[in-house]
């Protein structure tokens, strides 16, 4: 393979080892997606190794109104490259929310875990009466 998906496979088989790793480097083909789907994605090759971010979060800082959570949450769903767009974007309390690879949630529990994050769900928030 030309040299940078020799580059890719290798860092893959690290990271897959449990090695860290920064894919922000990774050319990608993102033709056939739109404007806003490839602003998410850029977005999401931001969060760094180890941290994650949730749906809500992420319209936010792309200047979106709270509703646009649900077009973050489509197209992390959609992710063409869950490796190289990493699968730390998560729905609003912790949940997994969907994801796009071979093995769905069990794959993304998995690199969940290589990177050190306890996927675990937060409660809601709870009112209490005195």
């Amino acid at each position: 393979p030309p040299s940078p998906v020799a580059e890719t496979i290798v860092a893959a088989k690290a990271y897959f080892a449990g090695s860290e790793m920064d894919f922000s480097d990774c050319v990608l083909d993102l033709a056939g997606r739109d404007a806003f789907a490839r602003q998410i994605y850029a977005a999401a090759r931001r969060i760094g190794w180890g941290h994650t971010t949730t749906y809500g979060t992420l319209a936010r800082e792309l200047g979106a109104s709270p509703e646009a959570a649900r077009d973050v949450g489509r197209a992390m769903a959609e992710n063409p490259v869950p490796l190289i767009i990493p699968a730390t974007v998560l729905a609003a309390g912790g949940r997994l929310g969907g994801f796009s690879a071979p093995g769905g949630a069990t794959a993304k529990l998995r690199m969940l875990a290589l990177e050190g994050i306890d996927p675990t769900p937060q409660p809601a928030q709870q009112s209490f009466a005195f």
